[in-house]
């Protein structure tokens, strides 16, 4: 007995991907998809409530490891102005616990939803990028981490005497945060980079003629972004700024090297140097005869343009 077997269908990213869905559909399924991200959201916030205590602890060590807010060999406890802030405090951790959680979720969501409009290669190079985006971030929040103590104690003792080093939690996690919020995005500007010289917008050596340019962007940016107005913060940022520049200008070198870019015809020539001219004369050459045109018959009466059917 035979069994016929059933045909598949198109699948619902090759239909977005060959423009067969509708609009309807595409609505239809970015609601689906959202929903979908909700849901881990809303799950990433309640395992992120009962980690928001584990989480406060760890963000409170760099406020420890100050020595003026030791006393008597024990780390001062926080200041809390209003019988709110705790339990609001709890609630923003958790919050930032649950997108951190449910981020493989969501992330994948919005990528389903982008990626059918994007050509393979498009979509090999967003892997590649996501790929690379994904550890620079962690690695400046956790430079910043390690490094906010710094910032903290020059605060501490750089200002006047005989005041308290008790601080206020809220506008501690606040500053804590920040820096490493601010840290992990300034990581991603290599990747700006890499893109100007993958898409072939600027070449290496073009990339490395910007760095007079890129050195004052880099202490500039540190300076006016880092909640930090102590120097310690500002130049180690821009320093990391700077290094990461040069990174990205050598990976550059290493990737138009591989595409032979920079042996092109006029790649020696300078961008005001006159181009050769061929002056040289050609001989003209006598045009051939004309033929006249044949005549042409005349029109037909009126009666005789159409048949029988018109």
């Amino acid at each position: 007995m035979a069994f016929a077997l059933k045909k598949r269908g198109p699948s619902d990213f090759e239909r977005a991907s060959d423009g067969s869905m509708t609009l309807m559909e595409h609505i239809r399924e970015l609601r689906n998809r959202l929903f979908r991200a909700s849901l881990a959201i809303v799950g990433g916030l309640i395992a992120g409530f009962w980690l928001a205590q584990p989480a406060f602890d760890l963000l409170q060590k760099p406020y420890c490891r100050i020595p003026a807010a030791i006393v008597n060999g024990e780390c001062q406890k926080f200041l809390q102005l209003s019988p709110a802030d705790g339990f609001i405090l709890k609630l923003k951790l958790a919050l930032w616990i649950g997108l951190i959680v449910g981020a493989p979720v969501w992330l994948y969501q919005l990528w389903a939803f982008i990626a059918p409009g994007l050509h393979r290669s498009e979509r090999k190079w967003a892997y590649v990028f996501v790929s690379i985006a994904a550890p620079l971030f962690a690695a400046g929040a956790v430079l910043a981490y390690f490094v906010v103590d710094k910032g903290l104690g020059f605060l501490m003792d750089a200002g006047v005497s005989g005041l308290s080093s008790q601080l206020e939690v809220t506008r501690y996690i606040s500053f804590v945060t920040n820096m490493i919020l601010l840290f992990g995005v300034a990581f991603e500007f290599p990747l700006i980079l890499l893109m100007l010289n993958f898409t072939g917008i600027a070449t290496g050596r073009r990339l490395l003629s910007w760095w007079r340019v890129v050195i004052f962007v880099a202490f500039a940016f540190a300076a006016l972004a880092t909640p930090d107005p102590g120097p310690f913060g500002m130049t180690l940022l821009a320093s990391a700024l700077c290094l990461l520049y040069f990174v990205a200008v050598g990976v550059a070198f290493i990737n138009d090297k591989r595409r032979g870019r920079g042996r092109e015809l006029y790649a020696g020539v300078a961008d005001d140097e006159v181009s050769p001219l061929d002056l040289s004369s050609e001989p003209v050459e006598a045009g051939g005869r004309v033929e006249a045109p044949e005549p042409i018959e005349a029109p037909a009466p009126i009666e005789r343009r159409y048949d029988d059917m018109t």
